[in-house]
């Protein structure tokens, strides 16, 4: 498992950056807009990159070449890529609330398997983008990027300054923002809305900030079985996602 990120040793954002695992790497090899560095791929890698459309004739690499550049632990599949950060997106740019699709917006989530498992369950929903604090996100590389399985490479992400002042411009463009929060009054099934939804999921364990907070317009809890303290965040924006996209009947 990769090391938890740590806010006084951020990486570089504008640095290059290795991606790995097969679907990490296809999907960034598919998206014209990552800047390229160096490929590495073992024999098997190759041929299975050649099996899902991509020959790329490089000579094959050893499993411990690649190893060797990238952190200790680092399950890479026998294959990986160098790349540059995708470019900076604007709020203004991609949210449209005349579109389909929920927004999704993480207050203070920093676990990269989690944020990587976000992006996966937003392209599964159809986001149109999803939305971090800039100085407390960590790169869209290694564990994160394998964990999403290619979704960086095609849901927009939006590192902003301040996520209150997101949510606000949220909802002037016509979203209906809704925090998720355990004391919440009104439950997930009993929630309605004509409105595209712009979703605000907290840290487990802290939850939602107080001015985040205070600044959705709804609140909802998914409710559970008594003794179950909490759901691991990926898992409740799954249902919370699938929920808000499937009200119940009645």
């Amino acid at each position: 498992m990769a090391p938890p990120f740590k806010n006084d040793r951020k990486p570089d954002p504008n640095a290059p950056h290795w991606l790995y695992g097969r679907h990490a790497v296809l999907a960034a090899l598919n998206n014209p807009k990552r800047h390229q560095h160096k490929l590495m791929a073992t024999k098997n890698a190759l041929d299975w990159l050649a099996e899902n459309g991509r020959e790329i004739p490089i000579e094959p690499t050893k499993p411990d070449v690649i190893d060797r550049e990238l952190h200790p632990g680092a399950v890479h599949q026998g294959i990986a890529i160098k790349v540059n950060p995708l470019p900076d997106l604007r709020l203004e740019d991609i949210c449209d609330a005349a579109k389909p699709g929920p927004v999704l917006i993480l207050d203070q989530i920093t676990d990269p398997q989690n944020i990587g498992a976000l992006f996966r369950i937003g392209a599964a929903f159809g986001a149109q983008a999803i939305i971090a604090m800039d100085r407390r996100t960590p790169p869209l590389s290694g564990a994160l990027a394998k964990a999403a399985v290619g979704t960086v490479e095609t849901l927009p992400f939006i590192r902003v300054v301040n996520i209150a002042r997101s949510i606000d411009a949220l909802k002037e463009m016509g979203f209906h923002t809704v925090g998720m929060a355990g004391e919440a009054a009104t439950d997930l099934p009993d929630f309605r809305t004509d409105r595209p939804v712009a979703l605000v999921m907290g840290a487990e364990g802290a939850g939602l900030r107080q001015l985040v907070s205070e600044t959705c317009e709804s609140h909802l809890r998914i409710p559970m079985a008594a003794g179950v303290e909490s759901l691991n965040v990926a898992t409740a924006a799954g249902i919370a996602l699938y929920g808000i996209a499937h009200p119940a009947a009645g």
